[in-house]
């Protein structure tokens, strides 16, 4: 197996990671960010009010983009495990 087949496996690897953490990161950043929004402007200092709409707000993230995470990881491994041989030999 040659080193770019290596590095675009890899890369494939990594951008298969990015596209299926990407959706839920993002959520969790905008709802992080308008509870502290609300903090601020409340003077609310309740810890345990910046993770609770965080985790609800991941897991409808994850009601919704379940099965299209679901796909790009099946499509990645699909790919991985047909070209099996081909990294072996």
């Amino acid at each position: 197996m040659s080193l770019e087949a290596v590095i675009s496996l890899a890369e494939k690897g990594i951008y298969t990671i990015l596209m299926v953490s990407g959706p839920l990161l993002l959520l969790a950043l905008v709802v992080g960010l308008i509870v502290s929004i609300f903090q601020a402007t409340t003077q609310i200092q309740e810890q345990t009010l910046a993770f609770i709409p965080k985790i609800v707000a991941v897991l409808v993230g994850i009601i919704f983009f379940g099965p299209w995470m679901l796909k790009q990881l099946l499509t990645y491994a699909t790919d991985i495990f047909s070209n099996l041989n081909r990294f072996v030999g």
